[in-house]
């Protein structure tokens, strides 16, 4: 892909329940760089990372309803807590994150850096919680 003259761009994340939050995330790591590829967490990980009774959807759909997104190129699954290892194996030119970090609080910033790539945060502003979404179905099934 670089040979072709391609920007790679990496973007992760649980998507348990895709919501308009992580649409406009992955579409802001898109306009990143000319090829997109998602990491997404293992149910093993999301189990870990989320809590108990998580994920609510198995890997294999959630895979499959990220790269239903037009401006998804590809998707791998990854075990670990951390991104870290995908990121050293594709070493992406951007890694992205959405706007519930800063620059300086993604956990691979230092591993990104290292590499020589860049870290951006896209996505809009407006606060955009799975957990708020399931907290809300809940309650409006105990009634």
């Amino acid at each position: 892909m670089r040979a072709q003259g391609l920007k790679i761009a990496f973007a992760n994340g649980c998507f348990d329940v895709l919501h308009a939050g992580h649409v406009r995330y992955l579409q802001g790591a898109k306009r990143e760089g000319g090829v997109l590829v998602v990491g997404l967490n293992s149910d093993r990980a999301v189990a870990i990372l989320k809590g108990q009774g998580r994920p609510l959807l198995h890997e294999d759909a959630r895979a499959e309803l990220v790269s239903a997104l037009g401006c998804v190129d590809y998707v791998v699954i990854f075990d670990d807590l951390s991104a870290e290892g995908v990121l050293r194996e594709l070493r992406p030119d951007v890694q992205c994150k959405g706007t519930d970090y800063s620059k300086l609080t993604v956990p691979e910033r230092q591993v990104m850096e290292s590499l020589g790539g860049t870290v951006r945060i896209t996505g809009d502003a407006k606060s955009h919680s799975t957990r708020d979404i399931i907290a809300q179905i809940q309650r409006r099934f105990r009634r």
